[in-house]
């Protein structure tokens, strides 16, 4: 809090000083989700302030900066002197999400430099896009898709006539934020033990890369320009990825239960990603493009079983060989106000190297009605296909329809469900269980 104060306060002096007005604006939004099975336990509880305030004290300077204020979880009281800890009964965190400053005509007219955490966000998509790799993934809420972290870096957007260069330059690692609980188990692998041995208590180790620029930078050119009415851009990114992959395996006894335990050490790979995206429209139809090749470091794993008298072995998971992630999709408003959207997406977040990109259809729909007070989402839906020859145990249904209702202006209140099926070896048929409703209230000012 102390680090906001200071913040405001500093705004505050600038703005009086130049005779500059801060603009606010912002929203609060409370979300909470209850699990239609058995007891019908919460499983989700946020209650989010979102702040923004700009500033343009100076003609060729603009500071922009975004906060999160939220009480997220429930109580985690174990004891009677958790009582005492305001932490324990109503879990509370303040995010700076973002924080930079604008400097236009920088050295020259036709270059202009933003410094400092800020959310770079590339690819023509509707929230899944192959190419949006500068920003660390925040899968906090694996049903926000598209959601990421912002970066302490530098971006200079350089205008050569129609074209645009952007160069990005992060020079500290910042991992993704992955899931908790059991959403976790859709983005992590299952480790198949060797037969007749029963797994035990499973830990793991992170390894982050050195601070320094040869292990922890990250940087990336992207060139767009306007052809024939299509937006079209090239990219490329060099750098790490943000979510972990195991580099090795220790497997050793228990002699308590007769069980295996299990220690993973994980790390995050170099990988050049080469992209390409375009945006446009088909008469009255809006098409978008992107892709994604990746040409990863080679990641050999190894896996020790020395302790159960079996020795070690180790194997390639990710070679550095390229592979493609690519979405293509389209959106049409029909004449009584009905609103589709759809995408494909071949590999998804977290999906590497050739043989393990499955895919994806999603659709998204709305229809308004009584000057847009209700609003109606029947078609919400995502498809998951991993085998399209084995369609039984590799096919995953997520419905997601929604109902909204504006009782007054910027305020609205939204009603909706989440219904999961699929086969035991998809990413959401290993959270098949966690069909959930969902209440959200949500006020912008």
């Amino acid at each position: 809090m102390k680090h906001f104060i200071a913040i405001i306060l500093g705004m505050g002096l600038i703005s009086l000083a130049q005779g500059a007005k801060i603009d606010w604006n912002g929203y609060l939004q409370t979300d909470n989700r209850l699990q239609l099975i058995n007891d019908y336990d919460f499983s989700w509880r946020e209650y989010r302030l979102n702040l923004t305030a700009e500033l343009k004290p100076f003609n060729r300077a603009h500071f922009y900066t975004n906060f999160w204020f939220r009480s997220l979880g429930f109580p985690s009281v174990k004891n009677s002197a958790d009582l005492g800890n305001r932490d324990k009964l109503s879990p509370f965190d303040m995010e700076l999400r973002s924080a930079y400053i604008d400097l236009y005509g920088f050295l020259l007219k036709n270059i202009d430099l933003r410094i400092g955490r800020q959310r770079i966000a590339w690819g023509s998509g509707d929230k899944v896009n192959p190419t949006d790799n500068v920003n660390p993934n925040d899968l906090e809420d694996i049903w926000d898709y598209g959601r990421h972290l912002s970066s302490d870096g530098v971006c200079a957007s350089i205008y050569l006539g129609n074209y645009t260069l952007n160069a990005i330059f992060i020079p500290i690692f910042t991992p993704g934020v992955l899931p908790t609980g059991e959403w976790k188990n859709a983005l992590v692998p299952a480790i198949d033990l060797p037969a007749g041995l029963e797994p035990g208590e499973i830990t793991d180790s992170v390894i982050l890369p050195e601070n320094n620029l040869k292990n922890s930078s990250k940087f990336g050119l992207k060139l767009g320009n306007t052809v024939f009415g299509y937006d079209i851009s090239l990219s490329y990114l060099y750098g790490r990825d943000d979510l972990p992959i195991s580099q090795k395996l220790i497997f050793s006894p228990d002699p308590t239960t007769g069980k295996v335990n299990l220690r993973s050490e994980l790390f995050y790979p170099h990988m050049h990603i080469f992209g390409a995206d375009a945006a446009g429209a088909i008469g009255d139809v809006g098409i978008w493009s992107e892709l994604a090749i990746y040409y990863p470091e080679k990641v050999t794993q190894r896996m020790d079983l020395s302790q159960l008298g079996m020795g070690i072995t180790d194997s390639v998971i990710l070679d550095n060989s390229i592979y493609a992630r690519y979405l293509l999709g389209a959106d049409y408003t029909f004449k009584n106000g009905f609103y589709i959207n759809i995408q494909y997406l071949h590999g998804f977040t977290g999906e590497r190297g050739a043989d393990n990109l499955e895919d994806y259809l999603f659709i998204g729909s709305e229809y308004s009605f009584f000057g847009d007070r209700i609003k109606i989402s029947p078609l919400n839906s995502s498809l998951e296909i991993k085998d399209f020859k084995d369609r039984k145990n590799n096919l995953a249904f997520v419905y997601a329809p929604q109902i909204s209702y504006q009782p007054m202006d910027n305020a609205r209140i939204t009603i909706g469900t989440r219904i999961i099926q699929g086969g035991s070896n998809t990413k959401f048929g290993k959270i098949s269980d966690n069909k959930e409703l969902l209440f959200q209230v949500r006020y912008n000012f």
